[in-house]
C-alpha cells in the first residue's frame, strides 16, 4: 500500500522540498498531496504529477484538516509558526509523524508527553536557521569532544541575502521567504552570554551595523543576536562555555536602514491606516506627520543621509503604488513596501551565508575553527533559501519513512542518527561546509 505524504503550505520555502519528495515518491511507491488556501499555488508547485495531488484547505477548519491528517502517513508543515499547533495536535489525535522547519515553542512543548506515550516523531527546527545550523553545529562539536577538545567559545551566524550578482537596490536585500518574518525580525529583542556574562539588547539596539563578521569569498557582514540564544547552550551540551550567540546576518546598509525604520515607527503594529485608495506616498506623509517625525525626514535629506535613498526606494514619492488593504498598521504597509519593492525578480538569485566560529582548547593549545556554508539560488522559485529550508526536511521525510530513522519524541536535528545521513546527502546538492582550523 502506498505511503502517504501531506505538505501542509505551498509558499516560497515548499519549492524545493515538494520538488524532492515528488521526485522520491516516483521510486518508493509514495503519494504527496500538497494543502494550502491557494489551490492555484498547490497545483503549481506539483506540476501535474502523477504521484501528486493539490488540494485547497482552511488549515483553521478542524474538520477540514483532520480529513486530510488521518490520511497521513507523515506530515510536513510549513504553514506560518502560528498555525503549527492545530496541525500538532491533530497529529497527536491520529498518531502520525511531524516535520516542520519552524522553532519550537512551549505549545509544542505540552505536547511532548502525548508524543513520547505514544512512540511519535516530532522533528522540529528541521529546515535552514533553525536546521542546517544545529546539524552542521552538533556534527563539529562532538567532533571536537571525541578528539579531547574542551570548548570555550561558539558563536554561529546566519542570513538569507541577496547574492550579489542580484544586488541592485540601496537596501543590499530582496525578500527569499515569509516577508512577515522579514518585518517582525528581531521584535522580541536577543539575549546571549559573552565572557561569562548574560547579555540582553532589545529590539532597537539590536540592528547595529558595526556589529560585523568576516565571510571567505563574501567580505564583512554585519549580524546581530538572533533571539534566546541561551536556550541552545545545553541543547547543544556545551554547559560551562564562556560564549555562546547565535546571530542573524545582514549586509551592513541593510542594518543601518533597518534601524532608522524602526525609530521612524515604521514596525509599528499598533497605529492603524485606512489604506483604501491610499498610495505609498500618502502614507509615508501622513505617517511621518501624525507620528511627529517630519522634522527628523527633513533632517536627514539636510545631512544627505544615506537612508533618504532606502526610504525613497520603499516608496516614500510613489504616488502610482496604491495599497488598499483596507485598516491596517504601519507594519503591515511597510511589509506591502517590502513586497512590492524589494521583489526576487525572475532571473534573481538569493544566497544563503552560514558561519560557525568554535574556540577550543586541546592538549594545552587553543584553537579557533570557521566552517562556512554559501549557497545561491538558482532563479526566484528554486532559491537558496527554499534548498536549504526544504531539502532537510524532504531527506528527513525520506528516511523516517524508510525505516533509516528510528527515533520517536520531540526532537531538533542535534543527535548523530538525525543529523549525519541529512548533511551527507545534502552533499548531493551542493549544501556542504568549509573549514578551517588556526592556532590561537
Amino acid at each position: 500500500m502506498s505511503k502517504q505524504i501531506i505538505v501542509f503550505g505551498a509558499g516560497k520555502s515548499a519549492t524545493c522540498l515538494i520538488d524532492y519528495i515528488i521526485k522520491e515518491a516516483g521510486s518508493n511507491n509514495w503519494l504527496i498531496t500538497v494543502a494550502d488556501n491557494d489551490l492555484a499555488l498547490a497545483k503549481s508547485k506539483i506540476k501535474n504529477q502523477k504521484n501528486a495531488s493539490a488540494v485547497s484547505i482552511n488549515v483553521e477548519n478542524a474538520e477540514e484538516r483532520n480529513d486530510l491528517i488521518k490520511t497521513a502517513d507523515i506530515v510536513i508543515s510549513l504553514l506560518p509558526a502560528a498555525l503549527h499547533f492545530l496541525v500538532a495536535q491533530d497529529c497527536v489525535l491520529f498518531e502520525k509523524v511531524l516535520l516542520t522547519a519552524s522553532y519550537t515553542d512551549d505549545k509544542i512543548r505540552s505536547l511532548q508527553p502525548a508524543i513520547e506515550n505514544k512512540k511519535l516523531l516530532f522533528l522540529c527546527e528541521m529546515g535552514l536557521d533553525p536546521g542546517i545550523d544545529h546539524m552542521s553545529a552538533m556534527q563539529l562539536i562532538h567532533r571536537i569532544k571525541d578528539e579531547g577538545g574542551v570548548i570555550t567559545s561558539f558563536t554561529s551566524h546566519c542570513g538569507g541575502l541577496v547574492a550579489p550578482e542580484s544586488d541592485d537596490n540601496p537596501w543590499h536585500y530582496k525578500v527569499s521567504w515569509n516577508p512577515r518574518n522579514v518585518v517582525m525580525a528581531g521584535k522580541a529583542g536577543a539575549v546571549y552570554l559573552e565572557n561569562k556574562k548574560t547579555k540582553k539588547m532589545d529590539y532597537t539596539a539590536l540592528f547595529d551595523a558595526t556589529h560585523v563578521t568576516s565571510i571567505p569569498g563574501i567580505g564583512s557582514l554585519a549580524c546581530y543576536p538572533n533571539r534566546d540564544s541561551l536556550d541552545y547552550i545545553n541543547r547543544y551540551d556545551l554547559s560551562g562555555v564562556e560564549t555562546f550567540v547565535r546571530t542573524t546576518l545582514r549586509y551592513p546598509a541593510f542594518c543601518a536602514g533597518w534601524k532608522n525604520i524602526i525609530d521612524l515607527k515604521l514596525t509599528d503594529e499598533t497605529i492603524f491606516y485606512e489604506t483604501d485608495g491610499m498610495s505609498l506616498h500618502k502614507f509615508f506623509t501622513q505617517h511621518f506627520d501624525e507620528t511627529g517625525l517630519a522634522s527628523s525626514i527633513q533632517q536627514k535629506e539636510k545631512n544627505n543621509d544615506a537612508f533618504i535613498v532606502q526610504l525613497n526606494w520603499l516608496g516614500r514619492n510613489d504616488d502610482e503604488t496604491f495599497i488598499n488593504k483596507g485598516s491596517i498598521s504601519a507594519m503591515d504597509v511597510l511589509q506591502f513596501a517590502l513586497e512590492k519593492k524589494l521583489v526576487l525578480n525572475a532571473t534573481d538569485k538569493d544566497m544563503i551565508v552560514m558561519l560557525h566560529e568554535i574556540e577550543y582548547q586541546q592538549s594545552g593549545k587553543k584553537y579557533k575553527v570557521r566552517s562556512n556554508l554559501i549557497v545561491k539560488g538558482d532563479d526566484n522559485l528554486r532559491t537558496a533559501m527554499a534548498k536549504t529550508v526544504g531539502l532537510p526536511l524532504g531527506i528527513a521525510a525520506k528516511l523516517i519513512l524508510q525505516g533509516k530513522i528510528k527515533e520517536t519524541g520531540l526532537h531538533i536535528p542535534i543527535i548523530p542518527s538525525i543529523y549525519e545521513p541529512v548533511l551527507e546527502e545534502l552533499k548531493q546538492y551542493d549544501i556542504s561546509f568549509h573549514e578551517n582550523t588556526i592556532l590561537l
